[in-house]
């Protein structure tokens, strides 16, 4: 992933500094060409973030494998130490905000944000309109289960 980001951070450039092109140009001259290592990654990361104020964007990080969670949480924080100009975004479900706040120490602020009742409905009604069966489901049954699946959101309540 901060290979990926390292790539488009670079794409985005007008003049790539002279460390990130040597660095690429290094791997290039290696037999066969290598991957840049992670901690290569971080260090040019580094670099172009100090250059002008960034932002770094992670949505769905609790999707993400917790072994590699851990590195990539790791490595943001080493380039928020670096730069600090740059902010990072990362969005995920609740359990994951104890290890953001430990792994970035003093850099996270977390906001909870969590849907509102009429979003929920809204959204379920429109998959519902897009059934390819809608005579499978009456309004009693939908209304049925509408209720029940909101009763999985505590803040979320069917009136």
């Amino acid at each position: 992933m901060l290979g990926a980001l390292l790539k488009q951070v670079v794409r985005g450039m007008e003049k790539v500094p002279e460390e990130i092109a040597q660095a690429y140009g290094d791997q290039k001259k290696v037999i066969g060409g290598r991957r840049l290592e992670l901690a290569e990654i971080v260090k040019m990361l580094q670099i172009a973030s100090s250059e002008k104020p960034s932002f770094i964007c992670f949505d769905a990080l609790d999707e993400c494998v917790p072994r590699n969670r851990v590195k990539l949480l790791d490595s943001l924080g080493r380039i928020l130490r670096k730069s600090p100009g740059t902010r990072i975004f990362v969005t995920g479900r609740p359990q994951i905000r104890p290890e953001i706040e430990r792994r970035l120490a003093g850099k996270a602020t977390a906001l909870c944000i969590s849907p509102k009742r009429d979003d929920i409905i809204r959204y379920i009604h429109a998959r519902l309109d897009e059934d390819t069966d809608p005579d499978a489901m009456d309004s009693s049954l939908e209304e049925t289960s509408l209720r029940k699946f909101l009763k999985i959101f505590p803040r979320c309540r069917y009136k």
